[in-house]
């Protein structure tokens, strides 16, 4: 049986001159990009040519908001509120819009980046104000969520359409949240490994837990992390796999 899932990539997360590196090549894999909005990394320059290549290739657009950090590359936590939450999304979120409007697309999804999104993902209060910002920018468009977490259960509150993330080389807790970063073991460095992975949560709904445990877990999109040197190579076997 074929397999049908979502492979996503967060892109555009560099500043200065643009240089394309994976961004483009991961592109030929993946059916999604989330691009960054220029509050934890990325600028005009690269969201629109993100946005324009995009198009180019046929892969749905997405805006990756993240805390307003750009030293902290938006991973560190930060107290805000829920109508924080709301304000940073509409806004990070509409200036991508505007860019791909212009290039003559539609906006496909929004997908918090880092601490936004871990925060989220818990406090269904910062879950709520995403959520709503996401149906605020349009009915249509899907909110990328952690699977099973306070993101699912705010769009679903508000009939925003969602998508359930899973992640390839990401270790996960008992509570089937992400291990976090600063965590030895978080980040799954062997690709054969993050494969099966990610093969176990498309075909049967299950993942591993750091300590062993198996986890149910709805799996609609997966995300291909693009900021590492075999992430093209990953991707094209990710893509095999799955298909």
């Amino acid at each position: 049986m074929e397999i049908r899932m979502d492979i996503n990539s967060d892109m555009g997360e560099g500043f200065g001159a643009w240089e394309m590196g994976n961004d483009a090549l991961l592109l030929d894999y993946i059916t999604s990009t989330n691009i960054a909005c220029g509050w934890h990394a990325g600028d005009p320059a690269r969201m629109q040519k993100l946005v324009e290549l995009a198009i180019q290739k046929n892969v749905h657009i997405g805006a990756h908001p993240g805390l307003p950090d750009l030293a902290g590359f938006g991973r560190r936590e930060m107290a805000i509120s829920e109508q924080d939450a709301y304000r940073y999304t509409l806004y990070q979120a509409g200036a991508l819009q505007a860019f791909v409007k212009a290039a003559g697309g539609t906006l496909h999804h929004v997908k918090p980046h880092g601490a936004l999104y871990n925060q989220a993902a818990r406090d269904i209060k910062l879950a709520r104000g995403i959520a709503q910002a996401v149906k605020d920018l349009s009915n249509d468009v899907i909110l990328y969520g952690l699977a099973g977490s306070c993101l699912i259960t705010a769009a679903k509150e508000i009939n925003v359409p969602v998508w359930q993330e899973v992640f390839a080389d990401r270790r996960y807790t008992p509570e089937g949240f992400l291990v976090p970063r600063t965590q030895a073991g978080a980040v799954i460095e062997d690709d054969e490994q993050a494969l099966q992975q990610a093969l176990s949560m498309a075909n049967n709904g299950i993942v591993k837990s750091i300590d062993g445990k198996e986890i149910a877990i709805q799996a609609d999109t997966l995300c291909i992390h693009g900021d590492n040197p075999h992430a093209v190579e990953f991707a094209k076997k990710i893509k095999a796999a799955l298909h």
